[in-house]
């Protein structure tokens, strides 16, 4: 359950990107805390969505946004103890930095079987070369991600000039 909640989060931000005509991927960090008592706290410390068309910036994806924020929250580019939720299988760029971040783990919604860097083209979180190596978790609200990349893909071409 927990993570169909963050996940809600993530699509929240996905929604975000495309009221701007951005790809809608929305991504969110979430911190875990022992709380005492046997309690754990989540929290988001950061979020994005994609911003590329808005920033003119090949870098602003969803998972870079979040992770910046996230940084700056907690005032440090360690990420450790802290879950990355993003609606889209991560590309090589987002998962070189989760690892570079030392995430525990990520989350997706949707495979991306032409450019994901998470089990599709590459493993790169899961790369035992590499000195950080993360959780994955895959598919979680895949059919509800997978359905609002569509539809904004299939409006995008319904409004190009024919």
């Amino acid at each position: 359950m927990e993570h169909e909640r963050w996940m809600a989060e993530a699509l929240a931000e996905a929604h975000a990107a495309a009221a701007h005509d951005d790809v809608p991927i929305g991504a969110v960090v979430v911190r875990t805390i022992d709380g005492g008592v046997g309690e754990v706290v989540a929290e988001v410390v950061g979020r994005g969505h994609n911003r590329r068309e808005v920033d003119q910036d090949p870098t602003a994806h969803a998972e870079i946004l979040a992770l910046r924020q996230a940084s700056g929250t907690l005032g440090s580019w360690r990420l450790d103890g802290c879950h990355l939720y993003v609606t889209l299988e991560p590309c090589v760029m987002c998962a070189g930095a989760l690892v570079l971040a030392r995430l525990d783990g990520v989350v997706f919604g949707a495979d991306d079987p032409k450019a994901g860097a998470v089990g599709a083209l590459y493993d790169i979180p899961r790369d035992p070369r590499l000195n950080h190596r993360l959780e994955v978790v895959r598919g979680v609200q895949a059919e509800v991600c997978g359905d609002l990349l569509r539809g904004f893909f299939r409006e995008r071409r319904a409004r190009r000039p024919r």
